[in-house]
């Protein structure tokens, strides 16, 4: 198989180095020096390109398979919908009208469109209610990616990223040092959500579908904290409550909308199509970052 990584970055590298070590061949598609110096170093082919660029992406040979996985770098609402629907839709097209189109598409979202369930739980079949422009933008690129496809004849998935961590995004110092406020916490570490990717690749299965890629369990903050601390041997961290941190007074609307989001996200569905995770929870994923800095280091 042969897979085109657009916009290959954090979790990109990875399914990258999976897919060759399993025999597949990877193309990992970045537009800056650095970017292809990465995917040189990571051990499989670069191609320099924007992906938001159709012209550009003629040096992307014909591949099997194409994977979305551009980020618009933090930016607000305008850069996302450059990237995540107008880039998307250029990528769609660019390899859709192809003489030998992919078979089919994976778009990495966030399950930040699925706003605020007040903790409840929430799965592929909940309906999503996006709370600011950035998550509006990506719900448009979901419905992009599983509806334009099919126009030249191949297939779209939607994988749906919890919050990532791992190499390199452990931020320790974030819960460790404090104050934590309360809410909850929804993640996937970097490898399995490359791994979801390259198993939905591998099987064939959810075309046409949204898989959400998050971890067995999703964690207060409060409660991961007190883990971390206690695994790292330092004293817990402070807490305060969603009211003191909005009483600071110094959130911008977005980030309030943000705080005021609170939900538990569902791995049912990956784990029904069979996935096995490299870290089922925070526990095995922050292992690695826990050992690294009880011996004085840096994870």
């Amino acid at each position: 198989m042969r897979v085109a990584i657009l916009g290959c970055g954090y979790v990109g590298l990875e399914l990258g180095r999976q897919l060759a070590e399993r025999g597949h061949e990877a193309i990992g598609v970045r537009r800056s020096d650095e970017g292809i110096e990465r995917i040189d170093a990571a051990g499989f082919a670069a191609v320099r390109a924007d992906v938001t660029a159709p012209e550009d992406l003629t040096a992307v040979p014909d591949v099997d398979a194409v994977v979305f996985a551009a980020s618009s770098g933090g930016r607000g609402a305008a850069a996302a919908r450059e990237v995540y629907v107008e880039g998307l839709d250029a990528a769609v097209e660019a390899f859709g009208e192809r003489e030998t189109p992919p078979d089919r598409l994976v778009y990495t979202s966030s399950t930040g469109v699925h706003g605020d369930h007040g903790g409840d739980w929430v799965d592929e079949g909940t309906p999503i209610e996006p709370t600011t422009e950035k998550t509006e933008v990506l719900a448009a690129a979901e419905r992009l990616a599983l509806d334009r496809p099919p126009e030249y004849g191949f297939e779209g998935t939607v994988a749906r990223y919890a919050g990532l961590y791992g190499p390199d995004r452990y931020r320790l110092d974030r819960y460790l040092d404090g104050p934590v406020t309360e809410g909850y916490l929804n993640m996937v570490h970097r490898d399995d959500a490359a791994g979801a990717v390259r198993f939905l690749l591998e099987e064939d299965l959810a075309r046409g579908e949204v898989v959400q890629v998050v971890d067995d369990e999703p964690v207060s903050k409060w409660a991961f904290a007190d883990w971390l601390a206690d695994e790292c041997g330092v004293e817990r961290p402070p807490k305060r409550t969603k009211a003191e941190r909005l009483a600071a007074g110094d959130l911008s609307a977005a980030a309030r909308r943000r705080l005021l989001t609170s939900k538990r996200c569902s791995n049912g569905k990956l784990r029904s199509l069979g996935y096995e995770f490299a870290h089922p929870t925070f526990r095995e994923g922050y292992r690695a970052a826990v050992e690294t800095y009880r011996r004085g280091e840096t994870p």
